[in-house]
C-alpha cells in the first residue's frame, strides 16, 4: 500500500486526515500529517518530512499530498522527490485524500499520482452549472476507475 504524507501549512494537514477518518469511521494506515508552523526553519521542516515518510513507508511508495504549489509545504517536499518512491500533488483537499486512501491498495504510485490529479481536475465544480443541468465530464485517467465504479485491479 502507498503510504501518503499531508504537508500543509499549521493544522490543516490534520484536519483533512481526522475528517476522512471521521467520514470513514475508520483510522486512516499510514497516513501521516505534518505542519509547517511559522517557527520552523527550513531544515526543521525537511526533518518533520522524512520523519513522516519513514512513518507511512510500506515500501510501496510515498505521496506527499501538499497544501499549494509554490508554498513551503511543497518547496521543501520537493527535496524528497525519488522515480518510483517518492512523488508530490500540490493542491489536497478533501475529496483527493478519500480517493487516495481508497485507492492506493489498487495501483502504484505512479498511477496512483496521475489518478488524483485527473480526479482533481475533473471534479472542481461550479453549483450553478450542475444545477443549470451542464453536464459533468466523468472520464478518467484511472484504468480502473470508470464514472462511479471502481473496477478491479488486474
Amino acid at each position: 500500500m502507498v503510504g501518503i504524507v499531508i504537508v500543509t501549512h499549521g493544522k490543516l494537514g490534520r484536519a483533512l486526515s481526522e475528517t476522512a477518518e471521521f467520514i470513514l469511521n475508520s483510522p486512516l494506515d499510514a497516513v501521516t500529517a505534518v505542519s509547517a508552523e511559522p517557527e520552523d526553519s527550513p531544515e526543521s521542516l525537511r526533518k518533520k518530512i522524512a520523519e513522516g515518510i519513514r512513518r507511512v513507508d510500506r515500501k510501496k511508495g510515498v505521496l506527499i499530498l501538499t497544501d499549494m504549489f509554490g508554498g513551503a509545504p511543497s518547496d521543501m517536499s520537493y527535496a524528497f522527490l525519488e522515480k518510483g518512491k517518492t512523488d508530490v500533488i500540490s493542491s489536497v483537499n478533501l475529496p483527493i485524500l478519500l480517493r487516495a486512501v481508497n485507492l492506493r491498495r489498487h495501483t502504484g504510485l505512479s498511477g496512483l499520482g496521475r489518478c488524483l490529479t485527473s480526479y482533481g481536475k475533473q471534479n472542481i465544480s461550479l453549483a450553478s452549472d450542475i444545477l443549470s443541468g451542464k453536464p459533468r465530464s466523468l472520464s478518467s485517467a484511472c484504468p480502473f476507475y470508470k464514472g462511479k465504479k471502481l473496477l478491479q485491479a488486474e
